[in-house]
């Protein structure tokens, strides 16, 4: 409660359990033994929020992560997209970049980059900016061009990266068509009409109610037939929405707005 009174991040539907992880391995991580230490620490220093933020939002991702939902996306989503005059995906959720990234790139090899927009959200700034200057740990490069090369990626993963001594520059065209911005799931509203919404790994931490609320906002976003893609543990079964979208691929967990 004291974190949205004082900042209006809003957890209070966030899943306790994963909430109550979070909150103990920063405990450990900042050598503070009590949550009240945290509190009082979180209450009076912006920093030492930011810093906390980066715990509680979990900002960890991976490029083409789970490849063969890209391959499906490649293989049977685009051809579909493909009808379209232009295209906006909003990537929900958007963290460091790394599915942004894959997706303007699969997007680039199939000659769609040019027409579509996409908006990229996230609740925490620092990740938001991260994910706006597109640099990526050199050690992350490896597992990244393996997931390429199973998602069906048509040339190397290097040929979109500037390689430096620790980091790796995600080419600059594939930024060109990006707006980045903050909104919350818990607390926003909908965006403009998207031809498909991603939101990957983010309503696992979720309570039944977010996750409701955020299924609310994805299908008002999208139009008549467009996509939405969720987690491999996040399912619309048992949903409120559930009959207002059809499985697109049921393994992939992509789903067509009805």
């Amino acid at each position: 409660m004291m974190i949205f009174e004082r900042y209006n991040y809003d957890f209070r539907s966030y899943a306790r359990s994963s909430l109550r992880r979070r909150l103990s391995t920063a405990m450990v991580k900042f050598g503070m033994p009590t949550m009240v230490e945290i509190k009082e620490r979180a209450n009076e220093d912006v920093d030492f929020f930011l810093g906390l933020l980066q715990y509680l939002t979990v900002p960890t991702s991976e490029m083409f992560r789970d490849p063969q939902v890209f391959q499906t996306f490649r293989e049977r989503a685009v051809p579909v997209l493909r009808t379209y005059p232009s295209l906006r995906f909003w990537i929900a959720g958007c963290s460091t970049g790394e599915e942004l990234y894959s997706y303007a790139i699969l997007l680039h090899e199939e000659g769609l980059l040019e027409k579509t927009t996409f908006y990229a959200t996230d609740i925490n700034p620092v990740s938001l900016k991260k994910a706006e200057q597109g640099f990526f740990p050199t050690d992350r490069m490896k597992l990244y061009s393996t997931n390429y090369q199973k998602s069906g990626g048509k040339t190397t993963l290097s040929d979109y990266f500037s390689v430096g001594y620790d980091s790796a520059m995600i080419d600059k065209a594939l930024r060109r068509n990006v707006v980045f911005a903050d909104h919350s799931l818990a607390t926003d509203s909908v965006f403009g009409e998207m031809q498909v919404v991603s939101c990957r790994n983010v309503m696992i931490y979720f309570n039944k109610d977010l996750q409701d609320r955020a299924l609310g906002l994805f299908h008002e976003s999208l139009c008549f037939g467009g996509f939405l893609v969720v987690g491999s543990k996040e399912t619309l079964r048992f949903s409120r929405w559930d009959h207002r979208f059809s499985e697109f691929s049921k393994y992939d967990r992509i789903y067509q707005r009805k």
